[in-house]
């Protein structure tokens, strides 16, 4: 993870105030958060009346960013977030609260939309955010704590909700952006945008790429995003999108502690195999809004993506083939009886998907030529080969009462979802297997408003965490088929906190939270399948326990101070497991014991960020990430019987890294630019970046050292 910094513009972490940059960067204009209306609740809310915990980051904060290709640099002051950026690209493991903290790629549990469209498959998996270009995007909204009650599977930790741009104000508009910078990086962006009449529009095209600062680890992505905003009457709008992700990226995979003395070498067995990721992904859009009269309103949206993924490892290269449609509809009723005020809505969303996925056995040669043709597989390289087709229905309720300063919303929502195998290597009657899940979730929370200086909030929340597309199809028994010993895990989340503000000079929100899951899960590996293939199962209960405090301070007009800081102390309580997951003869002998950290849990992670505004043209910015230091697993290997596994784990130590920005902004003929320099980790710390939770040692991923990025902007 890494704090990046930026321009003096101040984002908001669920503060009682929005800084917004002024022509002069050397002063600000306040905007009062009771005119911000939040939307990730699935029904507007202003922002200081918000039920629960949620955090807003603006485009003030992402405009600066020294790379904008990871999510880790737009979320860097939103607490209760912990992300870690494997590779130094856009691979990212993203968790809220602990939660999603054990997948090996994409986000685990965590809804995603872009502009109104789901990113989340039917079991609630975001394959990843590579669709996302960070420079074009608008405000995030990052609800924070289980919300299953509102979108189910993908919402048992919370969501981002992103709003790229809409276009500009004149005909045709746009920005030139260049980047250039350490271990061979380098973007490339042009946007065109502009508004006529009752329809605006954005176009932007990216390229990005590096060598990485690792052996093994080159990356490259093109992303194409389309948005079209259509009003042909007061009563309708509709929005339309087209977006395409190209990404690949080397995968030099973790070292073992033996290894740590060379910290730019790959795993042995990355090179000789080729191991990489390569992801090739369509999606075509819509969404739109019909209001009836001012009582009611229907919201629907729809979308279709295809893509194409491929993984190799030294075991097996993987490819799949998606087809994943979707749609969700919506209607709201808005009553109103003097100063009380009803909100209702009801609706549904249904998601599909098919995998043809595939799998071929590795060899040692990288040039080896793979034939794509079922029927001219060589003999004995076939090891895979089957269709996954999923289905997902959910049914909610939303509710939102306003009585003055008194606000109270609840949603119950039932989830239904099927997994049915085909595996074409087996007889028809075999050939078969189906997995099904079903939920029902709610949320219920209140706040009421004191005084613009203290707004209390109350929140009950449920998780439901169905096992996903990548725990199923990653079967410990096979190379195909399900595992099929996985179930649901649920959680409730109890918590409480205050936001708001004081005049114009400080803001604050501090949230206190409890959550407690049954049927948690863990990772583990399988002996002759290769040390790089995971699999997944459910390790018994877990507690959550957590303090989350975002505090942005105006010191002077021109100097200002952000500070994000989460407390987190995540444990298994108990452990029940199914003997099918213990191999004893290579990783396990026994399961997370109770009192034992949940892996890539710090328990004190704090960044914070002083910019300094020197004059109308130039601006600095000094910044601190740290992280205390965490749990990784229980070593069943040097782990003999006679030690209690309560007190043995492994632990990585913590890390603090220094970054700066300098940039310099100017206007010439009506045209504006910016030139900046960033520094990232300038004092060198050597740090790991990201430890995998896999007991057979090959856990740690180490972060680069010193690096240095140039950036140039012109906007027309």
């Amino acid at each position: 993870m890494k704090l990046n910094l930026y321009l003096a513009a101040l984002s908001v972490c669920s503060s009682g105030f929005l800084f917004a940059q002024n022509t002069k960067p050397d002063s600000t204009k306040t905007i009062n958060l009771g005119e911000v209306v939040i939307t990730a609740n699935r029904l507007p809310i202003l922002l200081k009346n918000n039920t629960g915990s949620i955090s807003l980051v603006t485009s003030h904060t992402l405009l600066g960013m020294p790379k904008a290709i990871g999510a880790e640099e737009a979320l860097r002051l939103v607490p209760g977030v912990r992300i870690d950026n494997q590779h130094d690209g856009e691979r990212v493991h993203v968790s809220i609260r602990g939660q999603g903290i054990l997948t090996e790629r994409g986000l685990r549990g965590i809804g995603v939309i872009i502009d109104g469209i789901a990113v989340n498959d039917p079991s609630g998996f975001a394959p990843d955010l590579y669709d996302v270009d960070w420079n074009t995007v608008k405000k995030i909204e990052v609800l924070r704590g289980p919300a299953a009650g509102l979108y189910g599977g993908g919402g048992a930790a919370g969501v981002l909700n992103i709003t790229t741009n809409d276009g500009g104000l004149k005909l045709i508009g746009g920005e030139l952006s260049q980047t250039l910078g350490s271990n061979g990086f380098t973007k490339s962006l042009l946007q065109l945008d502009g508004r006529k009449n009752d329809m605006d529009y954005r176009v932007s095209y990216s390229r990005s790429g590096g060598d990485g600062y690792r052996d093994h680890q080159a990356f490259w992505s093109n992303k194409f995003y389309e948005k079209l905003n259509y009003h042909p009457a007061k009563k309708l709008s509709i929005t339309q999108i087209i977006s395409h992700t190209d990404y690949f990226q080397q995968n030099p995979e973790g070292l073992n502690i033996q290894q740590l003395d060379n910290l730019l070498q790959a795993n042995p067995d990355a090179c000789p195999f080729n191991e990489y990721q390569k992801t090739n992904r369509t999606t075509l859009g819509f969404n739109g809004t019909y209001k009836f009269s001012a009582k009611q309103d229907v919201q629907l949206s729809s979308f279709f993506r295809t893509w194409n993924y491929k993984e190799t490892s030294n075991r097996a290269a993987e490819y799949r083939t998606y087809t994943v449609p979707g749609l969700s509809a919506q209607y709201n009723l808005h009553l109103a009886s003097g100063a009380v005020k009803h909100n209702l809505s009801v609706g549904t969303d249904f998601k599909w998907q098919n995998i043809d996925m595939y799998k071929l056995q590795s060899a040692g040669n990288p040039d080896r030529v793979e034939s794509t043709d079922e029927t001219n597989l060589e003999t004995g390289l076939l090891l895979a080969n089957q269709i996954i087709a999923q289905r997902s229905i959910g049914i909610f309720g939303l509710y939102n009462l306003e009585i003055g300063n008194f606000n109270l919303m609840g949603s119950v929502r039932y989830d239904d979802m099927t997994n049915e195998l085909t595996d074409k290597m087996m007889g028809p009657d075999s050939a078969k297997i189906s997995q099904n899940y079903n939920q029902v979730s709610g949320r219920i929370g209140a706040s009421y408003s004191f005084a613009p200086a203290a707004t209390l909030f109350a929140n009950f929340s449920q998780g439901f965490v169905p096992p996903s597309t990548e725990e199923l199809a990653s079967n410990p028994l096979g190379y195909s088929g399900f595992n099929t010993h996985l179930v649901p895990a649920t959680s409730n989340c109890f918590e409480f906190g205050a936001r708001g503000y004081i005049g114009e000079k400080l803001s604050y929100e501090i949230t206190v939270f409890n959550m407690k899951t049954e049927n948690d899960f863990f990772r583990f590996k399988q002996s002759g399948r290769g040390n790089q293939e995971v699999f997944y199962g459910n390790a018994g209960n877990s507690k959550r326990t957590g303090i989350e405090t975002s505090l942005t301070y105006n010191i002077l007009s021109n100097l200002s101070l952000q500070v994000a800081y989460t407390y987190a102390d995540y444990k298994y309580t108990s452990a029940s497991i199914d003997p099918v997951y213990t191999d004893t003869a290579y990783v396990l002998t026994t399961p997370p014991a109770s009192g034992q950290w949940l892996p890539n849990s710090p328990k004190h992670q704090l960044f914070a960020e002083l910019v300094y505004t020197i004059n109308k043209n130039f601006t600095v910015s000094l910044g601190t990430e740290y992280q205390s230091k965490w749990a990784i697993y229980t070593d069943a290997k040097a782990y003999s019987g006679e030690m209690d596994p309560t007190i043995y784990q492994n632990w990585q130590d913590g890390f603090n890294l220094f970054h700066a920005r300098l940039a310099y902004q100017w206007t010439l003929y009506g045209i504006k630019g910016e030139l900046s320099l960033s520094a990232r980790n300038f004092t060198g710390v050597k740090y790991m970046a990201f430890t995998e939770p896999d007991p057979d040692g090959n856990s740690y991923q180490p972060g680069p050292s010193s690096e240095f990025f140039g950036n140039l902007k012109i906007r027309f």
